[in-house]
């Protein structure tokens, strides 16, 4: 392995801005990631992969030619080359810390912004190793540039070391991951591929087995907008209403802040509007999909509560379909999970099979007859200023893969 190569592309990808936006009407989203993918398939093609591509809708496609004369199963490699419109990715200054000492760290471009051990244990085992964070002005974007770092580095290993035994590995780079669209282009006759990994997980070690069901209600509190001057008895103010609606949502054992585990729950994360017309957009998750129906009906009858409370407010929900636990669809080829393990086994590595509490282009693809479990590619703090990865653990994803 190279791990100053992958450092290198690593930085290069993170300041790319590839924010995704929710609610365009284009694919994908945002402009930088087709900027973004256009060079991934120049370096593909540079290091010689076959058939690469960057299709119509931004999608990166590229073939490592099998190194075997027999027939082999053909495994695909996605990662996702958006991030999320949770936190900027405009302007994204990273910052190497080498030989990290131990102790919180302080991010420069805003040092109210503090990468606390109390709250990383995960930093307690990597004392002299090396550390990317952010400034702490946007998040840095390991989810999931480090996958796409990774991969690519894998690639580049595979080609210049064609003594590896392999069959025809598949690499897929996907757009808008992070709005529930990272798969809608995909033509999985054009992949081909027995079975597929997403690299976009956890820290080290871990073989995401199981994802959240997920779906996402968009909620829209329509009142009446005049000059406040006779607003009296005209007036309805749907951001008010909107503040009765959150203030009703169920918060213990209901909401991320207080729940962990297996327990789903439903999070508000944008709001905005005025007078007029207010929208906030809900995630609703839980491992039990059936568990997604009971919460859209908590949302329809706070929506009708809030009606009868609020005259003359409307209140509307919709919801939408984002993705589906991996769980089942992992079953119909157990070979998925087992030989990931193996690969940890040979290493001499632990490995651990994990639930996520989110979800990847693998739930969809799994949900879609592609059986595809998600790898660790030391991701920590993802959608937030506070994140971090290191580049051990990018590298030993790389050698995991190999």
């Amino acid at each position: 392995m190279l791990p100053d190569r992958l450092l290198q592309r690593f930085l290069r990808y993170v300041q790319v801005d590839t924010t995704a936006a929710d609610g365009s009407s284009s694919y994908p989203s945002s402009p930088g990631q087709l900027t973004l993918g256009a060079m991934l398939a120049e370096e593909l093609r540079a290091m010689g992969l076959a058939d690469v591509e960057q299709d119509r809708h931004g999608l990166v496609w590229g073939t490592v030619p099998a190194t075997v004369p027999h027939a082999a199963p053909v495994i695909a490699l996605n990662a996702h080359v958006d991030t999320s419109p949770e936190t900027t990715g405009k302007n994204v200054q990273p910052q190497v810390i080498r030989g990290y000492a131990g102790g919180d760290i302080v991010l420069p471009g805003d040092k109210a912004k503090v990468i606390r051990v109390a709250e990383n244990p995960d930093l307690t085992r990597l004392l002299g190793k090396t550390i990317i964070t952010t400034d702490g002005t946007t998040l840095l974007g390991s989810d999931d540039k480090s996958g796409v770092a990774v991969i690519m580095e894998l690639a580049q290993h595979l080609v210049e070391h064609p003594e590896i035994p392999h069959g025809v590995i598949r690499v897929l780079f996907t757009c808008d991951e992070e709005i529930g669209l990272g798969v809608k282009h995909v033509d999985l006759k054009k992949l081909g591929a027995t079975v597929a990994y997403t690299l976009d997980g956890r820290g080290a070690g871990e073989i995401d087995t199981e994802t959240f069901s997920a779906d996402m209600a968009t909620v829209i509190i329509r009142g009446v907008n005049i000059h406040p001057s006779i607003g009296k008895g005209r007036m309805v103010n749907s951001l008010r209403a909107a503040g009765m609606f959150l203030d009703r949502l169920p918060r213990e054992g209901h909401s991320p802040e207080t729940t962990d585990g297996r327990q789903g729950f439903l999070h508000p994360y944008i709001a905005e509007g005025g007078v007029a017309e207010t929208t906030i957009k809900v995630l609703l998750r839980d491992f039990d999909t059936a568990g997604l129906t009971t919460k859209a009906e908590l949302l329809r009858q706070l929506a009708a509560d809030v009606e009868r409370d609020a005259p003359g407010v409307k209140v509307e929900v919709a919801v939408r379909k984002q993705y589906r636990n991996m769980a089942e669809g992992l079953r119909r080829e157990p070979r998925a999970v087992s030989l990931a393990a193996e690969a940890f086994r040979r290493l001499g590595r632990p490995c651990e099979l994990t639930i996520v509490r989110g979800g990847t282009d693998g739930s969809q693809l799994t949900e879609l007859g592609l059986p595809t479990p998600n790898l660790s590619t030391g991701e920590h703090n993802p959608h937030s200023p506070l994140e971090w990865t290191c580049l051990e653990e990018m590298t030993a994803a790389v050698e995991m893969l190999v």
